[in-house]
Protein backbone atom coordinates (compact mmCIF):
# COMPACT_ATOMS: atom_id res chain seq x y z
CA UNK A 1 0.00 0.00 0.00
CA UNK A 2 2.95 2.39 0.98
CA UNK A 3 4.73 1.75 -2.08
CA UNK A 4 0.95 2.51 -4.37
CA UNK A 5 0.96 5.86 -2.18
CA UNK A 6 4.63 7.30 -2.48
CA UNK A 7 4.03 6.35 -6.74
CA UNK A 8 1.10 8.28 -6.90
CA UNK A 9 2.68 10.60 -4.75
CA UNK A 10 5.98 10.88 -6.95
CA UNK A 11 3.42 10.81 -9.90
CA UNK A 12 2.00 14.39 -9.66
CA UNK A 13 5.16 15.87 -8.85
CA UNK A 14 5.52 17.72 -11.78
CA UNK A 15 2.29 18.63 -12.43
CA UNK A 16 2.56 21.92 -10.54
CA UNK A 17 1.24 23.48 -7.33
CA UNK A 18 -1.71 21.36 -6.90
CA UNK A 19 -0.65 18.01 -7.48
CA UNK A 20 2.01 18.50 -5.10
CA UNK A 21 -0.03 19.32 -2.00
CA UNK A 22 -2.40 16.12 -3.40
CA UNK A 23 0.64 14.20 -3.40
CA UNK A 24 1.38 15.35 0.46
CA UNK A 25 -1.64 15.11 2.08
CA UNK A 26 -1.98 11.22 0.03
CA UNK A 27 0.57 10.22 2.64
CA UNK A 28 -1.66 11.57 5.34
CA UNK A 29 -2.17 14.49 7.22
CA UNK A 30 -0.99 14.19 10.95
CA UNK A 31 1.54 16.68 10.64
CA UNK A 32 -0.47 19.89 9.18
CA UNK A 33 -2.24 19.43 12.87
CA UNK A 34 0.76 19.60 14.52
CA UNK A 35 1.72 22.59 12.61
CA UNK A 36 -1.78 24.11 13.33
CA UNK A 37 -0.99 24.18 16.92
CA UNK A 38 2.65 25.76 17.03
CA UNK A 39 0.88 28.33 14.31
CA UNK A 40 -1.59 28.95 17.51
CA UNK A 41 0.69 29.32 19.64
CA UNK A 42 2.85 31.64 17.50
CA UNK A 43 -0.27 34.05 17.53
CA UNK A 44 -0.58 34.06 21.09
CA UNK A 45 2.98 34.70 21.68
CA UNK A 46 2.61 38.06 19.61
CA UNK A 47 -0.66 39.04 21.32
CA UNK A 48 0.84 38.76 24.64
CA UNK A 49 3.86 40.37 23.32
CA UNK A 50 1.93 43.54 21.10
CA UNK A 51 -0.67 44.23 23.62
CA UNK A 52 1.61 46.21 25.73
CA UNK A 53 2.76 48.67 23.40
CA UNK A 54 -0.88 49.44 22.32
CA UNK A 55 -2.17 49.78 25.90
CA UNK A 56 0.83 52.14 26.86
CA UNK A 57 -1.11 55.17 27.11
CA UNK A 58 -3.48 54.01 29.07
CA UNK A 59 -0.83 52.32 31.35
CA UNK A 60 1.20 55.86 31.12
CA UNK A 61 -1.43 57.74 32.64
CA UNK A 62 -2.78 55.13 34.91
CA UNK A 63 0.57 54.44 36.63
CA UNK A 64 2.59 57.96 35.62
CA UNK A 65 5.28 56.17 33.81
CA UNK A 66 8.07 58.02 32.49
CA UNK A 67 9.40 57.60 28.82
CA UNK A 68 12.34 55.59 30.69
CA UNK A 69 9.99 53.52 32.55
CA UNK A 70 8.56 52.23 29.40
CA UNK A 71 11.62 51.98 27.90
CA UNK A 72 12.97 49.98 30.85
CA UNK A 73 10.02 47.73 31.02
CA UNK A 74 10.42 46.50 27.11
CA UNK A 75 14.49 46.54 27.91
CA UNK A 76 13.75 43.95 30.59
CA UNK A 77 11.58 41.79 28.41
CA UNK A 78 14.48 41.97 25.93
CA UNK A 79 16.63 40.94 28.34
CA UNK A 80 14.73 37.93 29.54
CA UNK A 81 13.91 36.99 25.89
CA UNK A 82 17.61 36.39 25.13
CA UNK A 83 18.31 35.01 28.49
CA UNK A 84 15.50 32.33 28.02
CA UNK A 85 16.23 31.58 24.10
CA UNK A 86 19.42 29.96 24.77
CA UNK A 87 18.21 28.45 28.29
CA UNK A 88 14.72 26.99 26.50
CA UNK A 89 16.34 25.71 23.20
CA UNK A 90 18.57 23.19 25.30
CA UNK A 91 15.52 22.33 27.64
CA UNK A 92 13.34 21.25 24.66
CA UNK A 93 16.37 19.07 23.29
CA UNK A 94 16.85 17.56 27.05
CA UNK A 95 13.22 17.02 28.01
CA UNK A 96 11.43 17.07 24.79
CA UNK A 97 8.85 19.62 23.05
CA UNK A 98 5.82 18.25 24.26
CA UNK A 99 6.95 18.84 28.24
CA UNK A 100 8.78 22.01 26.97
CA UNK A 101 6.67 23.73 25.40
CA UNK A 102 3.66 22.84 27.63
CA UNK A 103 5.34 24.18 30.45
CA UNK A 104 6.59 27.33 28.56
CA UNK A 105 3.43 28.17 27.47
CA UNK A 106 1.57 27.32 31.37
CA UNK A 107 4.43 30.05 32.66
CA UNK A 108 3.84 32.60 30.11
CA UNK A 109 0.29 32.36 30.39
CA UNK A 110 0.77 33.32 34.34
CA UNK A 111 3.04 35.68 33.72
CA UNK A 112 0.55 37.70 31.33
CA UNK A 113 -2.69 37.64 33.29
CA UNK A 114 0.02 38.40 36.48
CA UNK A 115 0.59 42.11 34.34
CA UNK A 116 -3.33 42.84 35.21
CA UNK A 117 -2.49 42.60 39.26
CA UNK A 118 1.02 44.98 39.19
CA UNK A 119 0.56 48.75 40.09
CA UNK A 120 4.01 50.19 39.27
CA UNK A 121 6.52 50.25 36.66
CA UNK A 122 9.16 47.64 38.82
CA UNK A 123 5.83 44.87 38.70
CA UNK A 124 5.56 45.19 34.82
CA UNK A 125 9.39 44.93 34.54
CA UNK A 126 9.30 41.57 36.62
CA UNK A 127 6.20 40.17 34.94
CA UNK A 128 7.72 41.64 31.08
CA UNK A 129 11.09 39.42 32.39
CA UNK A 130 9.81 36.83 33.33
CA UNK A 131 7.37 36.83 29.76
CA UNK A 132 10.49 37.07 28.17
CA UNK A 133 12.10 34.45 29.49
CA UNK A 134 9.12 31.96 29.14
CA UNK A 135 8.26 33.00 25.54
CA UNK A 136 11.77 32.73 24.40
CA UNK A 137 10.42 29.39 23.71
CA UNK A 138 8.37 29.31 20.94
CA UNK A 139 10.52 29.48 18.41
CA UNK A 140 12.71 27.05 19.35
CA UNK A 141 9.81 25.19 19.98
CA UNK A 142 7.99 25.78 16.75
CA UNK A 143 11.43 24.75 14.73
CA UNK A 144 11.38 21.50 16.79
CA UNK A 145 8.09 20.42 16.08
CA UNK A 146 8.90 20.94 12.22
CA UNK A 147 11.80 19.28 12.29
CA UNK A 148 10.23 16.63 13.79
CA UNK A 149 7.71 16.36 11.46
CA UNK A 150 8.32 17.82 8.35
CA UNK A 151 11.04 16.52 5.46
CA UNK A 152 13.09 18.74 3.73
CA UNK A 153 11.02 19.30 1.03
CA UNK A 154 8.57 20.77 3.16
CA UNK A 155 10.15 22.05 5.84
CA UNK A 156 10.30 25.75 4.28
CA UNK A 157 6.32 25.65 3.59
CA UNK A 158 5.61 24.54 7.31
CA UNK A 159 8.14 27.38 8.76
CA UNK A 160 6.33 29.71 6.60
CA UNK A 161 2.69 28.90 7.87
CA UNK A 162 4.22 29.14 11.66
CA UNK A 163 5.85 31.86 11.62
CA UNK A 164 2.96 33.88 9.71
CA UNK A 165 1.34 33.57 12.70
CA UNK A 166 3.34 36.70 14.10
CA UNK A 167 1.83 38.49 11.60
CA UNK A 168 -1.53 37.59 12.57
CA UNK A 169 -0.99 38.21 15.91
CA UNK A 170 0.21 41.77 15.29
CA UNK A 171 -3.01 42.35 12.99
CA UNK A 172 -5.46 40.81 15.93
CA UNK A 173 -3.90 42.52 19.06
CA UNK A 174 -4.97 46.05 17.65
CA UNK A 175 -8.25 44.84 16.35
CA UNK A 176 -9.74 43.19 19.02
CA UNK A 177 -7.91 44.81 22.19
CA UNK A 178 -9.60 47.70 21.83
CA UNK A 179 -13.18 46.65 22.60
CA UNK A 180 -12.03 44.77 25.50
CA UNK A 181 -10.52 47.55 26.89
CA UNK A 182 -13.63 49.81 26.09
CA UNK A 183 -16.00 47.06 28.03
CA UNK A 184 -13.71 45.72 30.93
CA UNK A 185 -10.88 47.83 31.14
CA UNK A 186 -7.03 47.06 30.97
CA UNK A 187 -6.51 44.44 33.73
CA UNK A 188 -8.79 42.45 32.45
CA UNK A 189 -7.49 42.24 28.70
CA UNK A 190 -4.29 40.81 30.43
CA UNK A 191 -5.90 38.29 32.04
CA UNK A 192 -8.05 37.33 29.08
CA UNK A 193 -4.89 36.61 27.21
CA UNK A 194 -3.61 34.71 29.82
CA UNK A 195 -6.42 32.68 29.58
CA UNK A 196 -6.11 32.10 26.02
CA UNK A 197 -2.80 30.47 26.83
CA UNK A 198 -4.02 28.10 29.24
CA UNK A 199 -6.92 26.67 26.79
CA UNK A 200 -3.70 26.01 24.24
CA UNK A 201 -2.24 24.33 27.44
CA UNK A 202 -4.79 22.12 27.24
CA UNK A 203 -5.37 21.43 23.31
CA UNK A 204 -1.36 21.10 23.25
CA UNK A 205 -1.19 18.73 26.52
CA UNK A 206 -4.04 16.42 24.78
CA UNK A 207 -3.23 16.38 20.76
CA UNK A 208 0.50 16.78 20.48
CA UNK A 209 2.98 13.80 20.07
CA UNK A 210 6.27 13.13 18.52
CA UNK A 211 5.73 11.71 15.32
CA UNK A 212 6.63 8.06 16.84
CA UNK A 213 4.44 8.58 19.42
CA UNK A 214 1.15 9.39 17.79
CA UNK A 215 -1.21 6.93 18.55
CA UNK A 216 -2.87 7.51 15.15
CA UNK A 217 -0.16 8.79 12.49
CA UNK A 218 -0.26 6.06 9.37
CA UNK A 219 2.63 4.31 8.78
CA UNK A 220 3.42 6.08 5.34
CA UNK A 221 3.29 9.34 6.70
CA UNK A 222 5.67 8.42 9.00
CA UNK A 223 7.93 6.17 6.55
CA UNK A 224 7.55 10.27 4.02
CA UNK A 225 8.92 11.89 7.13
CA UNK A 226 12.00 9.69 7.44
CA UNK A 227 12.68 9.15 4.26
CA UNK A 228 16.29 10.98 4.89
CA UNK A 229 18.60 8.85 6.47
CA UNK A 230 20.04 11.18 10.22
CA UNK A 231 22.79 9.97 12.04
CA UNK A 232 22.36 8.16 15.33
CA UNK A 233 21.65 10.65 18.31
CA UNK A 234 24.26 11.10 20.96
CA UNK A 235 24.30 12.86 23.75
CA UNK A 236 26.70 16.26 22.98
CA UNK A 237 27.65 18.79 25.67
CA UNK A 238 27.04 22.47 25.22
CA UNK A 239 30.41 23.14 24.77
CA UNK A 240 30.74 20.68 21.93
CA UNK A 241 27.82 22.27 20.02
CA UNK A 242 29.46 25.84 20.01
CA UNK A 243 32.42 23.99 18.80
CA UNK A 244 29.87 23.18 15.37
CA UNK A 245 30.46 25.15 12.29
CA UNK A 246 26.72 24.94 11.48
CA UNK A 247 25.65 26.49 14.69
CA UNK A 248 27.84 30.00 14.00
CA UNK A 249 26.73 29.89 10.64
CA UNK A 250 23.50 30.25 11.69
CA UNK A 251 24.21 32.84 15.16
CA UNK A 252 25.73 35.08 13.03
CA UNK A 253 23.59 35.29 9.98
CA UNK A 254 20.46 35.48 11.86
CA UNK A 255 21.97 38.26 14.52
CA UNK A 256 22.55 40.49 11.64
CA UNK A 257 18.87 40.74 9.81
CA UNK A 258 16.53 39.74 12.61
CA UNK A 259 16.67 42.57 14.39
CA UNK A 260 15.27 43.93 11.06
CA UNK A 261 11.89 42.98 12.05
CA UNK A 262 12.43 44.81 15.59
CA UNK A 263 13.08 47.71 13.46
CA UNK A 264 9.65 47.83 11.31
CA UNK A 265 7.73 47.01 14.70
CA UNK A 266 9.07 49.58 16.34
CA UNK A 267 9.80 52.64 14.14
CA UNK A 268 7.49 51.99 11.39
CA UNK A 269 4.31 53.75 13.20
CA UNK A 270 7.15 56.95 13.57
CA UNK A 271 8.55 57.30 10.26
CA UNK A 272 4.62 56.98 8.92
CA UNK A 273 3.54 59.53 11.02
CA UNK A 274 6.65 62.09 10.49
CA UNK A 275 6.79 62.12 6.54
CA UNK A 276 2.61 61.37 6.19
CA UNK A 277 1.35 63.46 9.41
CA UNK A 278 -1.10 60.40 10.11
CA UNK A 279 -2.88 60.26 13.34
CA UNK A 280 -3.07 57.44 15.41
CA UNK A 281 -6.36 56.04 14.02
CA UNK A 282 -7.67 52.73 12.54
CA UNK A 283 -8.17 54.23 9.41
CA UNK A 284 -5.17 57.05 9.00
CA UNK A 285 -2.44 54.42 10.78
CA UNK A 286 -3.83 51.56 11.20
CA UNK A 287 -5.00 50.20 7.38
CA UNK A 288 -1.22 51.15 6.33
CA UNK A 289 0.16 48.91 8.72
CA UNK A 290 -2.37 46.48 8.33
CA UNK A 291 -1.32 45.95 4.84
CA UNK A 292 2.41 45.88 5.51
CA UNK A 293 1.55 43.05 7.75
CA UNK A 294 -0.85 41.38 5.55
CA UNK A 295 2.08 41.47 3.32
CA UNK A 296 4.55 39.73 5.32
CA UNK A 297 2.16 36.74 5.49
CA UNK A 298 2.18 35.73 2.26
CA UNK A 299 6.17 36.39 2.11
CA UNK A 300 6.44 34.20 5.01
CA UNK A 301 4.29 31.34 3.21
CA UNK A 302 5.25 32.00 0.30
CA UNK A 303 9.09 32.10 0.56
CA UNK A 304 9.26 28.43 1.88
CA UNK A 305 7.12 27.64 -1.13
CA UNK A 306 9.42 29.08 -3.56
CA UNK A 307 12.38 26.79 -1.98
CA UNK A 308 10.10 23.52 -1.75
CA UNK A 309 9.32 24.21 -5.17
CA UNK A 310 13.46 24.08 -5.75
CA UNK A 311 13.86 21.09 -4.07
CA UNK A 312 10.72 19.40 -5.94
CA UNK A 313 12.66 19.78 -9.06
CA UNK A 314 15.94 18.06 -7.56
CA UNK A 315 17.81 21.03 -6.30
CA UNK A 316 19.83 20.28 -3.53
CA UNK A 317 17.95 21.55 0.14
CA UNK A 318 20.80 23.78 1.23
CA UNK A 319 21.21 25.26 -2.49
CA UNK A 320 17.40 25.80 -2.62
CA UNK A 321 17.52 27.70 0.67
CA UNK A 322 20.47 29.79 -0.21
CA UNK A 323 19.19 30.58 -3.58
CA UNK A 324 15.93 31.50 -2.32
CA UNK A 325 17.38 33.80 0.01
CA UNK A 326 19.54 35.69 -2.49
CA UNK A 327 16.36 36.66 -4.79
CA UNK A 328 15.05 37.43 -1.02
CA UNK A 329 17.80 39.38 -0.58
CA UNK A 330 17.55 41.30 -3.87
CA UNK A 331 13.84 41.75 -2.96
CA UNK A 332 14.48 43.77 -0.01
CA UNK A 333 16.35 46.33 -2.05
CA UNK A 334 12.21 47.82 -2.54
CA UNK A 335 12.75 49.52 1.08
CA UNK A 336 15.40 52.08 -0.13
CA UNK A 337 13.04 53.78 -2.04
CA UNK A 338 10.44 54.40 1.00
CA UNK A 339 12.37 57.51 2.41
CA UNK A 340 11.84 59.60 -0.37
CA UNK A 341 9.06 58.38 -1.64
CA UNK A 342 6.17 60.56 -3.85
CA UNK A 343 3.47 59.51 -1.54
CA UNK A 344 2.13 57.22 1.53
CA UNK A 345 1.20 54.39 -0.56
CA UNK A 346 4.68 54.10 -2.93
CA UNK A 347 6.20 54.19 0.59
CA UNK A 348 3.91 51.49 2.10
CA UNK A 349 4.43 49.44 -1.23
CA UNK A 350 8.56 49.99 -1.10
CA UNK A 351 8.27 48.76 2.77
CA UNK A 352 5.53 45.92 2.43
CA UNK A 353 7.23 44.16 -0.43
CA UNK A 354 10.97 44.41 1.72
CA UNK A 355 8.94 43.56 4.65
CA UNK A 356 7.08 40.25 3.11
CA UNK A 357 10.71 39.19 1.24
CA UNK A 358 12.11 39.59 5.42
CA UNK A 359 9.54 36.94 6.19
CA UNK A 360 10.44 35.13 3.03
CA UNK A 361 14.12 34.87 4.31
CA UNK A 362 13.48 33.99 7.80
CA UNK A 363 10.96 30.93 6.38
CA UNK A 364 14.71 30.02 4.94
CA UNK A 365 17.46 30.81 7.12
CA UNK A 366 15.32 28.39 9.32
CA UNK A 367 14.80 25.46 7.28
CA UNK A 368 18.29 25.97 6.24
CA UNK A 369 19.25 25.42 10.07
CA UNK A 370 17.14 22.28 10.02
CA UNK A 371 18.47 20.81 7.25
CA UNK A 372 21.86 20.75 8.49
CA UNK A 373 21.29 20.41 12.23
CA UNK A 374 20.45 16.70 13.71
CA UNK A 375 17.12 16.76 15.21
CA UNK A 376 18.10 15.66 18.52
CA UNK A 377 20.32 19.15 18.40
CA UNK A 378 17.75 21.77 16.60
CA UNK A 379 16.44 23.57 19.57
CA UNK A 380 19.94 24.00 21.06
CA UNK A 381 21.30 25.55 18.06
CA UNK A 382 18.47 27.76 17.27
CA UNK A 383 17.99 28.81 20.81
CA UNK A 384 21.50 29.91 20.76
CA UNK A 385 21.55 31.59 17.31
CA UNK A 386 18.00 33.34 18.97
CA UNK A 387 20.03 34.23 21.89
CA UNK A 388 22.64 36.39 19.64
CA UNK A 389 19.53 37.80 17.55
CA UNK A 390 17.69 39.03 20.44
CA UNK A 391 20.83 40.67 21.75
CA UNK A 392 21.09 42.33 18.78
CA UNK A 393 17.60 43.61 19.27
CA UNK A 394 18.33 44.81 22.35
CA UNK A 395 20.49 47.63 21.25
CA UNK A 396 18.21 47.66 18.07
CA UNK A 397 16.66 50.78 19.09
CA UNK A 398 19.73 52.71 20.62
CA UNK A 399 21.41 52.58 17.01
CA UNK A 400 18.39 53.27 15.25
CA UNK A 401 17.91 56.59 17.80
CA UNK A 402 22.19 57.64 17.46
CA UNK A 403 21.26 57.38 13.51
CA UNK A 404 18.11 59.41 13.18
CA UNK A 405 19.46 61.94 15.96
CA UNK A 406 23.04 62.44 13.78
CA UNK A 407 20.95 62.80 11.01
CA UNK A 408 18.23 65.16 11.88
CA UNK A 409 15.58 62.35 11.73
CA UNK A 410 16.83 61.24 8.14
CA UNK A 411 15.87 57.52 7.41
CA UNK A 412 16.97 57.37 4.26
CA UNK A 413 20.25 56.54 5.86
CA UNK A 414 18.58 53.33 7.87
CA UNK A 415 16.65 52.09 4.55
CA UNK A 416 20.31 52.42 3.11
CA UNK A 417 22.02 50.39 5.28
CA UNK A 418 18.95 47.66 5.48
CA UNK A 419 20.06 45.57 2.51
CA UNK A 420 23.19 45.48 3.04
CA UNK A 421 22.66 43.44 6.19
CA UNK A 422 21.29 40.38 4.10
CA UNK A 423 23.57 40.48 1.67
CA UNK A 424 26.51 40.10 4.60
CA UNK A 425 24.42 37.44 6.43
CA UNK A 426 23.92 35.81 2.87
CA UNK A 427 27.88 35.84 2.24
CA UNK A 428 28.18 34.33 5.44
CA UNK A 429 25.78 31.65 5.66
CA UNK A 430 27.30 30.69 1.97
CA UNK A 431 30.56 29.90 3.33
CA UNK A 432 29.56 28.87 6.32
CA UNK A 433 26.66 26.43 6.51
CA UNK A 434 27.43 22.97 6.17
CA UNK A 435 25.55 21.22 3.21
CA UNK A 436 24.58 17.98 4.92
CA UNK A 437 23.48 16.85 8.12
CA UNK A 438 26.79 16.33 10.69
CA UNK A 439 27.12 13.18 12.28
CA UNK A 440 28.32 14.18 15.95
CA UNK A 441 30.63 11.98 17.41
CA UNK A 442 30.27 11.45 21.25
Amino acid sequence: MFHTEVTSHASVAHTGIGGKIRGAMAVGKTRWGMLALVFFATTLNYIDRAALGIMQPFLAKEMSWTAMDYANINFWFQVGYAIGFVLQGRFIDRVGVKRAFFLAVLLWSFATGAHGLATSAVGFMVCRFILGLTEAANYPSCVKTTRLWFPAGERAVATGIFNAGTNVGAMMTPALLPLILSVWGWQAAFICMGLLGLIWVVVWSLKYYNPEDHPTVRQSELDYINREVEPAPVKVPFSRILRMRGTWAFALAYAITAPVFWFYLYWLPPFLNQQYNLGISVTQMGIPLMLIWLTADFGSIGGGILSSWLIGRGMRATTSRLLSMLIFAVTIVSVIFAANASGLWVAVLAIAVAVGAHQAWTANIWSLVMDYTPKHLISTVFGFGGMCAAIGGMFMTQIVGAVLTATNNNYNVLFMMIPAMYFIALTWMYFMAPRSVEAIKD
